[in-house]
């Protein structure tokens, strides 16, 4: 019975409370709302990586001015060639990228042995 009624009141408080959905409040930043930006997109940027320690080699470029917008950016390859993509995006025409390698592959010789003879399991140690 009193499982019942229990479960009568969950159904009663579920069924007044507020339906609406979640609204959050608007962000605050110090100052009020930032205004809208007016006018068309015009940015430019750049940044890379080059570390000679882990021999890391990359970087990105990238401009736009409106609809009209053209990048490049670079990765050295685990080969020794560095990959280069140009791109550019205007308007609807959609992502067209020209990817060029520079360099030639290397592969080193592999310093270690494969033979299995120079390779022993290890026995396991029970105390």
């Amino acid at each position: 019975m009193a499982l019942k009624v229990f479960l009568l009141a969950v159904l009663a408080i579920v069924a007044t409370c507020d339906n609406s959905p979640y609204t959050p409040p608007p962000p605050v930043y110090g100052r009020g709302p930032a205004p809208a930006p007016s006018g068309p997109a015009q940015y430019d940027f750049n940044w890379e990586v080059k570390d000679e320690y882990s021999g890391n080699d990359f970087g990105h470029q990238e401009s736009r001015d409106g609809y009209d917008t053209q990048g490049a950016y670079y990765v050295l390859q685990p080969d020794g060639r560095l990959r280069r993509v140009d791109y550019t995006v205007n308007g609807d025409s959609g992502f067209v990228a020209q990817v060029n390698y520079e360099g030639e592959a290397r592969y080193p010789e592999p310093t270690y042995t494969t033979s299995r003879a120079s390779y022993t399991t290890p026995r396991p140690a029970y105390a």
